[in-house]
């Protein structure tokens, strides 16, 4: 499904990856685990297109996508879910979550959305409201069902228990859980695999811009 090789990333003249080599199975779920600024993110950010290579391959579905331009990504079935959500904040939680479908013109939304409500009930229960109306924690929760929605085929999840209460963190898993029963193909990166060891199929440890296990 996603298999990364040699990969080389920069930030202005600061090499910031190196020689990172990675695979997802297709129906796997796999952690990148590594403290803040150990390079999670950069990684992220480059197999999403919004970084350019220096150097190496990420290859999804037989395609190399260094090669492709970065808004292609969600054409392909693959949702991203930033540390950082990135919600519109005059938009609705569903009008959120539904963002990604009026760019890409994708099929069957309904019976997506309505996937996605069953998994995650407690987005339906506030998809009218206002994203500046949502606690952090709610925040989360629709960055990460918009990830879903057009997450078809992959699914990049970046700290998704990064600065939330532990009920929520609790509920992250448990919807990570869920996926992984129904097949989902899964890379979630997090600063420690407390919440998620015992639900991931491997674990690749980064550090210093580089895989040191995995």
């Amino acid at each position: 499904m996603l298999s990364i090789s040699g990969l080389d990333v920069n930030i202005g003249p600061t090499p910031i990856l190196r020689e990172i080599s990675l695979n997802v199975p297709t129906g796997s779920m796999c952690g990148l685990i590594g403290r803040n600024g150990a390079g999670k993110t950069t990684l992220m950010r480059a197999i999403m297109g919004s970084l350019n290579a220096e150097g190496g391959e990420i290859v999804f579905d037989h395609l190399d996508l260094t090669k492709v331009n970065s808004h292609k990504r969600a054409h392909m079935g693959i949702g991203f879910m930033p540390e950082d959500r990135r919600l519109v904040p005059v938009l609705t939680a569903e009008e959120n979550v539904l963002l990604p479908v009026w760019a890409t013109g994708m099929k069957d939304v309904e019976d997506r959305l309505a996937w996605i409500y069953e998994l995650m009930p407690e987005v339906a229960e506030f998809r009218s409201r206002g994203a500046t109306e949502l606690s952090g924690g709610q925040q989360k929760f629709v960055a990460f069902a918009r990830a879903l929605m057009v997450g078809t085929q992959l699914l990049l999840l970046d700290e998704p228990s990064e600065g939330i209460a532990p009920i929520f963190a609790q509920r992250m898993k448990e919807i990570l859980a869920d996926l992984k029963k129904q097949g989902e193909s899964v890379l979630v990166a997090e600063s420690n695999d407390t919440h998620v060891a015992d639900i991931l199929d491997q674990t690749f440890v980064i550090e210093r811009g580089s895989i040191v296990a995995g």
